[in-house]
């Protein structure tokens, strides 16, 4: 028996987020209902069904707030209301009620870094001066030099310049500095000053009240700075993770130990609620009264466990799947890795393949060797194969649904969207492109509109024909409703995953997951999945009785019985056996 801390369970013995797969919903890009361009809320509302049909347990909006869209609503303007743009709070409402009624959980992104420049309270903020309560919100500091004409530190910005920038004062002489550890116009909150906590408890229980399940923390690991801003070097990213465990060399702007007070006061605003609706929740209500807070961190495992601790938050981000090359001895290495984390802490990991962030995970694995692709592809970079992406990318699709633990997907890999690579330069709008100068292509490329209807204006994504970004004439061939009719299609895999996905209990606890011969095996007292991540068949002994039940391909007769219980498995093809 294990003696690690457990969190808290429901009356079946497992909280529903413990093995939950949630969809993420990028508002722009999913559905847009009143032919603007760009995707909203009623637009989510009228696709409710296609989720459900689909089998998720949840979906994840990316950021609504009313934002000036700098950063495509991750710098907020108001935490407490709909950004024009996406609806209103009554869309809002409607959204989160008519998600309920389908059985459907709503998760919302909250944004606790750093506001827009454009927030009220930061406008105060300039306004009022040094020394001001309402300069003590964000991180104002004085200038070094003789004449403060020099950033409070050396700490690089994300726009790769200062992360400092500083601001005129009343009189219009130059004064202090605001600290903004993203874009300019991206000021950090200053989580040392008790008032922003406060606001931060009154933005959760806003939402809270008009009925959302629970929180993905947008950059979890960072609010909290280390003491005295100290000016030293900054260890450099590795591979996308923040090199964390030795404090010599953790960054003092990510994953300060002070950050876990925060966590913990958001885990008791959240328990807090969940109690209350329990309390007053009658036998014929829905049991939508569990809520969750998610973390998004790109920490090193020793870390990032300390965040899934049963005071802190629920689940984490697991970034591994999203760096880990095709190679059975690398997912297994980084599978394990995650397992022993989270068991450590009584946790279960998530595993996620593509987000609103990195290259779309059927562009991704159409590489044949190893390629970063954390900048994008445009046109004018190597291409993919799109054959050996499609293949390669329902494989490990089928993988990542039969690990322990939640599923994070993103709107549109249920289609086998592969990566939009040929969107011309003056079509980009992401931030990351247009502040380096085209030196990096950006996120553009995941984020095009989805096609729901082949042969609709701008392929039922918009009744007008209009879309926010192009997109190409290819996308028809991937469009929901043709996919509907074809029982092979990347949809209906993802159907009939989802489905057996509950039948096998895949979310739960894992026998063994071990790499054999190029092939990653996760076995179970009653099944055993196998994923074939070389390009050639591949003989593997499953156990006694165990037969091909689901085939990445769509047709488990592709995988010949070869004895007794031993099978031929097809190259870059994950089978579940049941």
């Amino acid at each position: 028996m294990s003696s690690a801390p457990q969190h808290p369970v429901d009356d079946a013995g497992r909280p529903w987020w413990h093995d939950a797969v949630i969809y993420q919903v990028y508002p722009r890009s999913f559905a847009d209902a009143n032919g603007d361009g760009m995707g909203d809320l009623a637009g989510v509302t009228a696709h409710l069904d296609h989720l459900a049909a689909l089998g998720v347990d949840a979906i994840w909006l990316s950021p609504f707030y009313t934002s000036p869209q700098s950063d495509c609503g991750y710098d907020v303007a108001d935490y407490l209301d709909v950004d024009p743009m996406f609806g209103t709070l009554a869309d809002l409402d409607d959204l989160v009620a008519q998600a309920h009624g389908r059985g459907l959980r709503v998760v919302v992104d909250i944004v606790p870094n750093h506001s827009s420049s454009a927030h009220r309270l930061f406008q105060a903020a300039l306004t009022a001066g040094p020394g001001s309560p309402e300069r003590a919100m964000y991180v104002f500091r004085d200038g070094r030099g003789e004449r403060g004409e020099l950033p409070p530190n050396a700490w690089p910005g994300g726009d790769d310049g200062s992360a400092w920038t500083r601001v005129r004062e009343a009189d219009g002489a130059w004064g202090q500095w605001y600290l903004h550890i993203f874009g300019i116009d991206q000021p950090d909150w200053d989580w040392t000053n008790p008032a922003v906590a406060d606001m931060f408890d009154d933005v959760l229980r806003f939402w809270l009240d008009r009925g959302v399940d629970g929180f993905r923390i947008d950059v979890a690991h960072g609010m909290a700075k280390e003491d005295g801003l100290p000016d030293r070097a900054i260890a450099p990213w590795e591979g996308w993770v923040i090199p964390t465990v030795d404090p010599a060399t953790r960054p003092p702007m990510w994953d300060q130990d002070a950050v876990h007070d925060i966590h913990r006061r958001w885990r008791r605003v959240v328990d807090e609620h969940t109690a209350a609706q329990r309390a007053r929740r009658t036998a014929d209500d829905p049991a939508y009264d569990d809520r969750i807070l998610v973390a998004e961190a790109w920490l090193e495992p020793e870390r990032l466990q300390l965040y899934l601790r049963p005071d802190e938050l629920h689940q984490a981000f697991n970034p591994d799947l999203l760096v880990t090359p095709w190679r059975a001895d690398d997912l297994v290495a980084a599978i394990t890795t995650s397992l022993e984390t989270c068991a450590a802490v009584g946790a279960m990991p998530t595993w996620v393949l593509s987000n609103h962030d990195i290259v779309r995970h059927a562009t991704r694995l159409g590489y044949a060797a190893d390629r970063p692709l954390g900048g994008g592809i445009g046109p004018r970079d190597e291409q993919p194969d799109r054959e050996l992406g499609q293949r390669r990318g329902r494989a490990a699709s089928l993988l990542m649904m039969a690990l322990p633990g939640g599923v994070y997907l993103y709107e549109g890999e249920e289609l086998g969207l592969p990566e939009v690579t040929d969107l011309p330069d003056e079509a980009r709008l992401d931030y990351v492109f247009l502040e380096s100068g085209g030196a990096q292509v950006g996120r553009d490329g995941c984020r095009v509109p989805i096609p729901w209807r082949a042969d609709a204006p701008a392929f039922g994504f918009s009744p007008t024909g209009r879309s926010w970004l192009p997109q190409p004439e290819w996308f028809r061939e991937f469009a929901a409703d043709v996919q509907e009719l074809d029982p092979d299609s990347t949809l209906w895999l993802y159907r009939r995953a989802l489905r057996l996905r509950r039948d096998l209990d895949l979310g739960g606890p894992a026998s063994s997951v071990e790499a054999r011969d190029g092939l990653v095996v996760v076995t179970r007292p009653a099944s055993c999945v196998v994923a074939n991540t070389t390009g050639e068949s591949v003989e593997v002994a499953v156990p006694a009785g165990l037969a091909p039940v689901l085939v990445s391909l769509g047709d488990a007769g592709g995988v010949p019985r070869v004895g007794e219980d031993r099978w031929a498995v097809p190259g870059d093809v994950t089978v579940w056996f049941g």
